[in-house]
């Protein structure tokens, strides 16, 4: 059955996943990242798990809800917490020193999977679009993910913000 499904998955998903674990391989090392990479990889992500939801589950108020519920609590959790001590902004380059991570890798494989494996249970299951349990929970998760994203990101904004206030503050 597993080989079945391989064999039925579009050439162009395993370039995505090819693609997705290069950009979050690339993360688990130290290095710079541009505020415009800062900003446009959650706003990429948070398209893919809502595109996730709406392809899996239509308009429904049911995963649309669970999908902003998740994502405000998340991004809300992520934004208590402090950048890692070892985070630089450069104000000239624009550019943040980032210790590497493995959140992003993970973040991106998670809905990666979860939009394979959701693509999969609705081909041999199509009933299941119509349950809200399972609407509700998938699309809690494609939020969660998203909310995380979203909130790391704005935790770089803040430190380019208060840095370029410090800056004009002298």
């Amino acid at each position: 059955m597993l080989i079945q499904i391989l064999t039925h998955t579009p050439k162009w998903v395993f370039v995505t996943f090819a693609l997705l674990v290069w950009l979050g391989a690339r993360q688990l090392l130290a290095g710079s990242v541009s505020l415009t990479r800062v900003t446009i990889m959650p706003v990429a992500m948070a398209g893919l798990s809502l595109y996730g939801v709406a392809s899996a589950f239509g308009d429904a108020p049911a995963a649309l809800s669970g999908w902003a519920a998740a994502a405000l609590v998340l991004l809300a959790f992520v934004l208590q917490r402090g950048v890692p001590a070892t985070t630089r902004y450069d104000a000239a380059s624009r550019t943040f020193h980032v210790a590497g991570s493995a959140v992003p890798l993970v973040l991106m494989m998670g809905i990666f999977f979860t939009k394979y494996v959701v693509g999969i249970l609705l081909a041999m299951h199509p009933q299941l679009m119509h349950q809200a349990s399972f609407a509700l929970g998938i699309s809690t998760l494609y939020g969660a993910f998203s909310g995380i994203f979203a909130g790391r990101a704005i935790r770089l904004w803040r430190l380019a913000i208060q840095h370029d206030r410090a800056a004009i503050a002298a």
